[in-house]
C-alpha cells in the first residue's frame, strides 16, 4: 500500500494544525457555528442528531494492521467503542467531542491517515474494487491510479469548491465491484488490442434524489492521459454545473440536461488543449507509484485443497461460511475472505474496538498485513492461504464476525437513517435488524441465493437503495416512518435503476413485505439457478404487485 512521504506528513501535519486552530477558535466564541461549519466539513466533521460525526478516509479501502488498530484504540479513547464502515470505503465515528477532533487527527496522522474532504462540494474519497490486487479476473490493479487521483485531487485550487460533491470510483477487472456507473466519474481499467493499459470512462451516475446510471464517454483513454482527461471533465462541471440548486447540481444533471453527446463533445474539446500538458503522466511516475502495490510475495502452500476438504467434513459451519465468504484468487493456493459485519441481528456496518483490533491480528498472521473495506460496508482479507482458512474462520467464530453471508438477503446494506442523522427521515437499522433476523437460517438463505437488499434512511441514498435488487427507501408521510419498495436495481456493470413497485408500509409491515417479495421469486423462479434479479427482469413488477397489494394492484 501507498506510503507517505515527507511531502505527505507535512501535508498532513499542517493542515492538523490549521483544523486544531479553527476548532479552538469555535469553542472559544471566536467562530459561530455558520462560519465553522465549512470549515469543519472540508475535515470530515458533521453536526449530526445527536452530536459531531467524523468521517475518516480510507483511500481505496486499503488499510494496514496498524492502522486498523489505530482505528480501535480512536473508537475506546474518544467514542463509544465502535466505528462504522460506510459504502465509500471510509470509516465513521458518531460521538466524539468536538474538543477531542484535534487530538484523534493528530493520531491519525501518526498512521498515515486522515479526514481531508471527506466532506464539503470537492472531490471525495476516490473508491476501488475491494479484491483489488488479487482478484483471478483483474486486468491490472486499479489502486495505483486511484492514489493517483487522490495525490492530483487533494485541495485542488480549481476544483475544492465545486458545485457539489464529486465521487470517482476505479475498476480493473471484469467484474465491477465498485460500482462505477453509479459514480460522478466511473473508470474501468481494460487493455486495448496492443496489450496497453487504459480506461473506459464513464460520467454522470449518481443516486439520491435524482438516480442516473453514468453514460460512457470514452471506450478507450491512454493511462497517460488520466489526469489530462480528468481534469478536463471536472472543468466543464465546474464551469457548467448548476449552483443555484443544490438538487440539480450533480454532474449527472449536467450530462442529462446538456446530453451525452453536446457534454462529450465539450470535454473532448478541453482535453484536447490539455493532452500535452503538464497533467501527461509519464511511463516512469505510473510504475513509481505503482511499485509501491506490488502483490505480496506469497509461498506456495499446495496444502490447501486437503486441509480444507478434511475441515469442511468436520465442520458444517465452516462449510457455510467456505462457500460464501472465501472467493476465488489470482494465486490457486490463496483466496480473498470476506469478513461479514452483517451478523444476524447486528447493525450493518459497525465494528467493535475489541473486533477491530482482533481482526489486525488476524490480518499480520494469516492475511499478508492487509485489509480492505468494501463499498458493501464489509472488510476483507484479500491474501489467505487456502490452508489457513479453517484458522481463520476459527478466529473470526471467536469474535462473533464469521456469519456466512456475503452476498445473500441478510447481507443488507443500511444508512445509519434517523438513530443518528440528522437529514434521515426514517429508520435504517431497525429495519435491516428485523429483515436479518426474519431471514436467520441458513438453509433458507441459501434457497434464496444471491440477493442484495439496501436500505436508506432519506432520499439522500447513503444506503444505495436505488441499485439493491431490493430497495428500501424510509420517507416520513403525516408525521410517520413510511418505507418505499423498489425492485430490479443493480449496482454491477449494466447497472439499472430500481423500480417503485407502489405505495409504502409502515415500520410493522415492512419485513413481512420483504417476506411476501422473495416468496414471490421462489415460487416464479424457473430454476434454482436463476437469481432473484434475472427473475425481475423477465417477471416485471406484476406478479409482486399483486402479491403484495392483491386486489388494490389489479384496481391499478
Amino acid at each position: 500500500m501507498y506510503r507517505y512521504d515527507e511531502f505527505d506528513h507535512a501535508f498532513v501535519n499542517a493542515r492538523v494544525a490549521e483544523f486544531s486552530d479553527q476548532v479552538a477558535r469555535r469553542l472559544s466564541g471566536e467562530l459561530t457555528e455558520d462560519e465553522f461549519k465549512p470549515l469543519r466539513l472540508m475535515n470530515g466533521v458533521y453536526l449530526q442528531l445527536h452530536a459531531y460525526m467524523l468521517r475518516i478516509a480510507i483511500p481505496y479501502g486499503t488499510l494496514s494492521p496498524r492502522q486498523l488498530r489505530k482505528l480501535a484504540h480512536i473508537a475506546r479513547t474518544y467514542d463509544k467503542g465502535y466505528g462504522h464502515f460506510t459504502t465509500r470505503q471510509n470509516l465513521q465515528f458518531h460521538w466524539p467531542k468536538l474538543t477531542d477532533v484535534p487530538k484523534i487527527l493528530e493520531e491519525l496522522a501518526e498512521v498515515e491517515m486522515h479526514c481531508i474532504q471527506t466532506s464539503g462540494n470537492c472531490i471525495r474519497n476516490v473508491t476501488a474494487d475491494h479484491f483489488a490486487g488479487a482478484a483471478a479476473d483483474e486486468v491490472a490493479d486499479p489502486r495505483p491510479y486511484a492514489e493517483i487521483l487522490r495525490q492530483w485531487s487533494s485541495l485542488h485550487p480549481e476544483f475544492s469548491y465545486l458545485p457539489r460533491k464529486f465521487k470517482i470510483a476505479v475498476t480493473g477487472a471484469e467484474r465491477d465491484r465498485a460500482a462505477i456507473e453509479v459514480h460522478d466519474i466511473g473508470l474501468h481499467l481494460k487493455k486495448n488490442d496492443k496489450g496497453e493499459l487504459g480506461f473506459a470512462v464513464y460520467v454522470g451516475g449518481g443516486l439520491g434524489r435524482t438516480p442516473m446510471v453514468a453514460k460512457k464517454i470514452r471506450d478507450f483513454l491512454p493511462e497517460a492521459d488520466l489526469l489530462s482527461y480528468a481534469t478536463a471533465i471536472l472543468r466543464v462541471y465546474n464551469l457548467g454545473g448548476r449552483r443555484d440548486n443544490k438538487y440539480k447540481a450533480r454532474i449527472k444533471i449536467l450530462v442529462h440536461e446538456t446530453g451525452t453527446e453536446e457534454l462529450t463533445a465539450q470535454v473532448e474539446k478541453e482535453f484536447a488543449a490539455l493532452k500535452e500538458s503538464e497533467l501527461k503522466l509519464p511511463e516512469a511516475d505510473i510504475r513509481a507509484i505503482g511499485t509501491y502495490f506490488a502483490p505480496p510475495r506469497l509461498k506456495a502452500r499446495p496444502e490447501g485443497d486437503a486441509t480444507i476438504s478434511k475441515a469442511v467434513k468436520a465442520n458444517a459451519g465452516f462449510a457455510d461460511w467456505l462457500n460464501r465468504n472465501a472467493t476465488t484468487h489470482g494465486n490457486p493456493d490463496y483466496a480473498c475472505v470476506t469478513i461479514s459485519l452483517k451478523g444476524i441481528g447486528e447493525v450493518p456496518g459497525d465494528a467493535s474496538d475489541a473486533q477491530m483490533d482482533a481482526i489486525a491480528d488476524i490480518a499480520e498472521q494469516y492475511g499478508n498485513d492487509e485489509i480492505r473495506v468494501s463499498h458493501e460496508q464489509n472488510l476483507i482479507l484479500p491474501h489467505v492461504a487456502r490452508a489457513d482458512l479453517p484458522a481463520v474462520h476459527a478466529a473470526l467464530v471467536e469474535i462473533g464476525l464469521a456469519t456466512a453471508n456475503a452476498g445473500l438477503i441478510t447481507d443488507i446494506i443500511a444508512c445509519p437513517g434517523l438513530d443518528y442523522c440528522a437529514l434521515a427521515n426514517a429508520r435504517s437499522i431497525p429495519v435491516a435488524q428485523e429483515i436479518s433476523q426474519r431471514f436467520a437460517s441458513q438453509a433458507r438463505q441459501e434457497e434464496i441465493g444471491d440477493l442484495q437488499i439496501k436500505i436508506s434512511g432519506c432520499i439522500n441514498a447513503c444506503g444505495h437503495h436505488h441499485v439493491g435488487h431490493i430497495g428500501i427507501l424510509g420517507v416520513e408521510k403525516k408525521g410517520a416512518e413510511l418505507y418505499q419498495i423498489t425492485l430490479g436495481g443493480s449496482a454491477r456493470e449494466g447497472s439499472t435503476i430500481g423500480e417503485i413497485i407502489g405505495r409504502g408500509f409502515g415500520p410493522d409491515e415492512i419485513t413481512n413485505a420483504i417476506e411476501t417479495i422473495v416468496e414471490t421469486y421462489l415460487a416464479n423462479r424457473e430454476n434454482k439457478e436463476e437469481s432473484f434479479l434475472d427473475a425481475y427482469r423477465r417477471l416485471g413488477q406484476a406478479p409482486f404487485k399483486e402479491a403484495l397489494y392483491g386486489q388494490e394492484a389489479k384496481a391499478a
